[in-house]
Formats: structure tokens, C-alpha cells, sequence
């Protein structure tokens, strides 16, 4: 061998052995080479998704199916195909390898079936027959398995340097393929410079070190999860049947998400199909609670005095009382020059009342006789009767208190009472409300027509259905004032509680009413969220106006006859 050859082969030999001291410190070197979309080594790794188990499914006139192994088992998602709702009761029976078996429901519209006939193939197509009301469908799926794993190479063996080398250059190859070939490259490059020996000891040394480089840092950086092929855990019929799989929501690149059934279920995801409809359009008015002029009223005090309850105490708010009930009394102050007077008065009257006494005794006796006509006498009783009355009002206003009494049946909503407070004239101290008795008065903008219906919404998401009651004629704060009576089930609203009103306004058009739980306010305007498969969900952004307390009119964005979700819309948005 010329001693050029040999020289280059020893220095081939002490690079490759630097190469291999030096390859943990290789993705410090040629990190930014190696670093490909998602690895970038400068930055923290991008979480690797949870596996997801294969599932097959199939849809029919009234139910949506979804099969997934797990434990050994394969487990039946059944569900509504407009609502989305589990259905729960149903005969669910498959045609199996081992005859018909019948699937037992273990949660609401969750059935179980054992299936150990499936880690025997790794395509299997099911016959599912659904029994419900009376009625079956049957449902075809095809649930396809990840084929086994390839065995690991064995690693170098005894057939020889040939076979030895070979392997390795099969595993670089499937850890890193680009190192290989420019490692290749270069090597060629040397092995040409060696065979026209020009500067052999300066290009064959840079070109072999290159490639060594190259070649045994695809190989170094080809680690755990960083190789060609690491992805996800694959899954195997046999690891399917090993225990179940943990599986989570997630948002494809497509923009769509990803939600398992099991998830569904936890999240009450509910869907509604869209109609076209002739709809008129509703304008949004600020409004109030208001009692029922006609089933509510005041107690005031007509003149000024002093509180002091009943025998049976103040009624404390919410109690219920009855039209005449007496609530409170007042009881006038009496000045002490106020006294002198009465007192005053008072022994004027008694004095006149003695001397009509004595007249009367007098014609008594001589109307008998007949000196004195039975006239005179009845004249002088009658006088003596209205002194006496004039004497006992006077008596009265200084020993009776004014009583206050209920005008109407219903509820205390409102207490001022005190015991010992001075009430002034006027002074409301109860407000007695039927509570099964409400109104709504709204504020308009906008003209609205006799007999209008309108719907009010609470501002925890309750709703009101409203009736016309009338419309005001005096501008307030250049709003119309509207009054609508409430309709239906009272119970938790409250005398000046703020509502919204949805009024109809305009004449009727076509569109797409949906349930306002389904729209979820995206940067940029409204987003809707349609069930596009199974377990995929794809939020399309559309125009809506408001419609009413519960719906909103969506006037493009989504056609009829589409799978929407209306309840849950805002969880599925969060999922990232």
C-alpha cells in the first residue's frame, strides 16, 4: 500500500474517533443545521398530543355512533343525530366473529361490548343494530387498527463487516437521511481529492471530518423524540387491548376541534338543527320592574303623628296580608296650646250640654200638661244630641290614633315603620305588592305596534315572556315610555329590577333563528360552532341581529339543514 494511502487512512481513523468523543457536544455545533419545523433546539419542544385510540363511526336518520376500542373491549358512543343527547335504554347488538352479542349499557348512552377478537386483524367491519321507540337502524362501520410495530434491528452480528455496515447504514438512514447523503457527499469528495493527491493532507483532512460530522451527528441528534419517525405513541391491536387510553380535546391545525365523546358527555354538548323561518326583527329596550297598578298599593299617614304597631306587632317584609288589615296606627301630637284650647272648648260644650239637660227635663213635664208642644221638646233633645257628639269627636282626637290599613291583597315589599317614629303627612310606611302580579315599562326609541308581544331578559340569562299593556304620550328623557305585563311564573323578580326588552319592530323576514347560547362572541364578531362529524367541531363566523330573550337571527354565515351547537358553544372555544 503507498505510504500516501496509509496516511490518509490512519488520519480517516483519528478523525472518525474525534468525531465520536465530540458527538455529544454536536447539537451545541450544528444545532441550527439539524433543527427542522417543530425541533428547533433553541426553544422548548412543542407537547406532543395525547394518543387517541382508533374509533370508526356511522350516522343514521335518528343516530350518530361511535365505536373505540379500549380494555380489551369496544366501547359504543350512542347518540342523538339531531341533539346530540345520549340515548340511553337502547338494544344495541353487533354481529361479531363469535355470533350476535348484545353491547350493555354502562353509563348513559355508553355501551360496552368485550371484543377480543380484535387484536386478531387490524381492519374490522362492524354491523351494529340500534333498537329504540319501537324502531331499529342499522349502522356499518370500518375501525382499522395501526399495524404492529416493526421489529428493532438486531444491531451488528457475526455475517461480517459487509452486514455490519449495511446496518448502520440503514439506521442512520431512517434516523436522519440528510446527514447521510451530505456525509456521503463529502466523503466522495475526499476520496476523489485522495485519488488526484492534491493537497492530501488539507482537503482530505476538512472533506472526511465534514463528513464524519455530518454522519455521526445525524445519529447523535437522532434522540428520543427527535427522530424521523417520533411521533406519537403508535398504537397497536395488541396495546389496544392492554387497558384504555387516555384521550383529550384539541384543536386541529385545520382550525377545527377534536372532542372525544367521552369528553361530550362531561361538557353537555348540544346541538340543534337550522330551519329557515319568516322572523321580524327585535330591537333591544332598556326596562324596569313595576307592580300591577290594579293589585298594588301604598299606606300613608294622613296626618302627622306618632308610629306604634298593632297588637300583633309590624308585619315584617314579605308577609302576606289582606285587603283592611290594619298595619299601623299614628297617634296626632297634641301642642299644649293646643290643649288650653280643647280644654277650653271642652267646658263650653259641657256647660251648654247641662243647660239643654235641664230645658229638656223642663219641656218633659210640661209637654204632659200641654203648656209646652211636643215640637219644642224634640227641637231641645235634638240640640242636646249634637252637643254631646261634638264632645265625644273632641275626646277622641286626644285619645285614638289614625289606623293605617292594607288597600289591597298581597305582599309587604316595603317597611318604613319604627315604633315611636314621627310619621309626617303623606309618609308612605308600607307598599303592599301581589307578586303574581308584575309589569315591565320600558323605554322606546322606536315605534311599536298596538298589541305587541315581547320577550324581557333577566340579567342572569332568564327570560320573560311580556303582553302589550300601553304606550305612553309624553316623551321621557326622549323615550317613549312602554308598559308590558308579565306573563307566566313571577317568582325571584323584584320592584325595580333591570330587564332587557326585546320588542318586535318592522315587518317579517327570512332567516335563520338560533337559541343565543350557541353564538360565541369572537374577535371580530360572532362565531358559531358546527357538528361537522362525530367528534369534530368547526366554528364558522356569521352576521346575527338580535331576535328575541332567547334567539338570535343569524343572517349569513351558515345555511339550513346544519348540525349548530347550542349548548356548550363558549367551553368549545376555549379548547386550544
Amino acid at each position: 500500500m503507498p505510504r500516501s494511502v496509509a496516511a490518509a487512512l490512519r488520519a480517516l481513523a483519528r478523525l472518525l474517533t474525534l468525531a465520536l468523543l465530540c458527538a455529544p457536544a454536536l447539537p451545541l455545533l450544528s444545532g441550527a443545521a439539524f433543527a427542522h419545523e417543530g425541533h428547533d433546539h433553541g426553544a422548548e419542544a412543542a407537547p406532543v398530543p395525547a394518543a387517541t385510540a382508533p374509533r370508526a363511526e356511522a350516522v343514521s336518520e335518528r343516530f350518530e355512533l361511535v365505536a373505540r376500542p379500549a380494555g380489551g373491549d369496544l366501547v359504543l358512543y350512542l347518540d342523538a343525530f339531531v341533539t346530540n343527547a345520549p340515548v340511553t335504554g337502547a338494544t344495541v347488538a353487533m354481529k361479531t366473529p363469535e355470533g350476535r352479542r348484545k353491547a350493555a349499557e354502562t353509563a348513559p348512552g355508553t355501551y360496552r361490548l368485550a371484543a377480543p377478537w380484535l387484536a386478531a386483524d387490524d381492519h374490522h367491519e362492524l354491523v351494529v343494530g340500534v333498537s329504540a321507540e319501537g324502531r331499529t337502524d342499522i349502522l356499518t362501520l370500518d375501525l382499522h387498527l395501526p399495524a404492529p410495530l416493526e421489529a428493532p434491528d438486531a444491531g451488528p452480528s457475526d455475517s461480517g463487516p459487509a452486514t455490519t455496515a449495511r446496518a448502520l447504514a440503514d439506521r442512520l438512514a431512517r434516523q436522519n437521511p440528510a446527514a447521510l447523503a451530505a456525509g456521503g457527499f463529502l466523503m466522495g469528495l475526499g476520496a476523489f481529492a485522495l485519488a488526484r493527491r492534491r493537497r492530501t493532507g488539507q482537503v482530505l483532512a476538512l472533506l472526511l471530518a465534514l463528513g464524519a460530522t455530518l454522519v455521526l451527528g445525524g445519529a447523535a441528534l437522532a434522540h428520543e423524540g427527535h427522530g424521523a419517525d417520533a411521533k406519537d405513541p403508535a398504537l397497536t391491536p395488541a396495546a389496544l387491548t392492554a387497558g384504555p387510553l387516555m384521550e383529550r380535546a384539541r384543536r386541529l391545525p385545520d382550525g377545527s376541534v377534536f372532542v372525544p365523546k367521552s369528553l361530550q358527555r362531561l361538557l353537555a354538548i348540544r346541538t340543534g338543527l337550522t330551519a329557515q323561518a319568516s322572523v321580524t326583527r327585535s330591537t333591544e329596550l332598556p326596562g324596569r320592574i313595576i307592580p300591577d297598578p290594579n293589585a298594588s298599593g301604598v299606606v300613608q299617614s294622613s296626618v302627622g303623628g306618632r308610629l306604634s304597631p298593632p297588637e300583633s306587632g309590624f308585619p315584617r317584609l314579605g308577609t302576606r296580608v289582606k285587603r283592611g288589615d290594619v298595619l299601623a296606627s299614628v297617634t296626632p301630637p297634641v301642642q299644649a296650646v293646643d290643649v288650653s284650647d280643647m280644654r277650653q272648648r271642652q267646658g263650653e260644650l259641657d256647660q251648654q250640654i247641662a243647660i239643654l239637660e235641664r230645658r229638656v227635663d223642663r219641656f218633659a213635664r210640661l209637654s204632659t200638661t200641654g203648656a209646652v208642644a211636643q215640637t219644642q221638646l224634640d227641637d231641645a233633645r235634638s240640640e242636646l244630641g249634637g252637643l254631646r257628639d261634638r264632645r265625644a269627636a273632641l275626646d277622641a282626637v286626644r285619645r285614638e290614633p289614625e289606623a293605617l290599613v292594607a288597600p289591597v291583597d298581597g305582599v309587604v315589599a316595603e317597611a318604613n315603620a319604627v315604633a315611636g317614629a314621627m310619621a309626617a303627612p303623606g309618609t308612605v310606611v308600607y307598599r303592599i305588592v301581589d307578586p303574581g302580579k308584575l309589569w315591565v315599562e320600558a323605554l322606546s326609541f322606536e315605534a311599536l305596534a298596538e298589541g305587541s308581544r315581547a320577550t324581557a331578559r333577566l340579567g342572569d340569562g332568564g327570560t320573560l315572556q311580556l303582553a302589550y299593556r300601553g304606550t305612553g304620550l309624553a316623551d321621557r328623557n326622549q323615550a317613549v315610555p312602554v308598559q308590558f305585563a308579565v306573563e307566566g311564573d313571577t317568582k325571584g323578580l323584584r320592584l325595580g329590577q333591570f330587564v332587557t326588552v326585546l320588542a318586535p319592530v318592522g315587518d317579517a323576514r327570512p332567516g335563520l333563528p338560533l337559541a343565543r347560547s350557541g353564538i360565541v362572541r369572537a374577535e371580530g364578531g360572532s362565531l358559531v360552532y358546527e357538528h361537522v362529524s362525530a367528534e369534530r367541531f368547526l366554528g364558522r363566523p356569521v352576521r346575527v341581529a338580535p331576535l328575541d330573550a332567547d334567539r338570535m337571527l343569524v343572517d349569513d354565515g351558515i345555511a339550513a339543514g346544519r348540525r349548530v351547537v347550542i349548548q356548550g358553544a363558549e367551553l368549545l372555544d376555549q379548547i386550544r
